[in-house]
């Protein structure tokens, strides 16, 4: 008999090494006097997408496009430690490390322009659409280009160089007092399962996933991650197991130890969350590990909620489930009551 259920799962996650290890990004940037810019960062993307916000990010800032920005990662011989790909930090951390380098390198070329025009301060000079000038005032302005090119025969470049560093502090170990991470990331997701009771076999059918992701730079990125996390959760709660004998992995290769394949992802609906995170690169923070850790939870309580059995170590595998099975009708009866074990 297949039997459905529903389960609710929450999580809070924070973000970057933490607990006051020196978490520091740094970033170059250059704006060329063919109207681009380069962004420089040893920040590795390593599928999750951070060269994309870092192109979105400097192009906000300079009036450009995206596809104006090149950026250059991971190459130790030229660009600034950025710290690893891991613990969630590339958009928060090296995001605004990539902001402050910008805006250095914007003021500068703001005070150029605003020279150049006799304009009385640089805050009268804007950068939109692939153009430099002075606001409300159509007849002087130039193009990007033109103004840096005209600098650089002057020997002016517009460059900068800046890093940012995560606020966090050692937690006291006397009285719990700290702040350990800086952001944290919230989410809330919803499974639906369908657990066989002859087999013990679980098909996640849908899951409703909800994060606070602070601003979304790039939705469809959003997306992306909460997908690649939940296909990660599912198989965190189901299959992924390494088994070991002696201090050696039994299971060392894909045939053995199981992951999700695309037939086992389920429908995934997201929800995102923007509560603007102040200190993040335009409210942005990070999104790639939190996302994964309500799958698991939802997954499991929904298991619960279709047969009634708690399975309490991972992964819930069929075997574990009809174990439970087992147990609960020995214990209860197949009524599902508790028997009176003295009649």
């Amino acid at each position: 008999m297949k039997k459905r259920g529903i389960g609710l799962g929450c999580g809070w996650y924070g973000t970057g090494y933490g607990n006051g290890f020196p978490d520091v990004s740094s970033a170059f940037v250059e704006i060329h006097d063919d109207g681009s810019a380069t962004v420089s960062t040893g920040a590795v993307d390593v599928g999750q997408g951070s060269s994309t916000v870092f192109a979105q990010i400097a192009a906000e800032e300079l009036g450009l496009e995206p596809q104006d920005i090149t950026v250059i990662t991971g190459d130790t011989d030229t660009t600034p430690d950025s710290g690893t790909s891991a613990a969630t930090r590339h958009t928060y951390n090296t995001g605004n490390a990539v902001l402050k380098a910008v805006r250095e390198a914007k003021e500068r070329l703001l005070d150029h322009a605003a020279h150049e025009f006799s304009c009385t301060s640089a805050q009268g000079i804007e950068l939109k659409e692939g153009w430099i000038g002075v606001i409300g005032d159509p007849s002087r302005r130039q193009p990007l280009a033109d103004m840096v090119f005209q600098a650089r025969l002057h020997g002016e470049r517009f460059i900068s160089a800046e890093s940012s560093t995560a606020r966090t502090t050692p937690v006291d170990r006397e009285n719990g007092q700290g702040a350990p991470y800086w952001p944290y990331a919230f989410g809330a997701q919803v499974a639906e399962v369908e657990v066989d009771t002859e087999t013990g076999l679980v098909q996640v059918l849908r899951i409703i996933a909800a994060h606070d992701v602070g601003r979304a730079i790039n939705p469809t990125q959003v997306e992306g991650q909460i997908a690649g996390a939940v296909a990660q959760g599912v198989g965190y709660a189901l299959m992924e197991e390494v088994e070991l004998h002696e201090g050696v992995i039994k299971n060392p290769a894909f045939s053995s130890y199981l992951i999700p394949t695309a037939l086992d992802v389920p429908n995934i609906q997201t929800i995102i969350v923007e509560e603007e995170e102040i200190t993040g690169p335009y409210g942005a923070k990070g999104l790639g590990e939190p996302a994964m850790v309500p799958t698991l939870a939802a997954v499991v309580n929904a298991i619960y909620d279709a047969v009634g059995v708690r399975i309490t170590s991972l992964p819930a595998t069929p075997e574990k489930i009809l174990a439970a099975l087992v147990e609960k009708e020995r214990t209860f009866g197949e009524g599902g009551m508790r028997q009176n074990i003295d009649s």
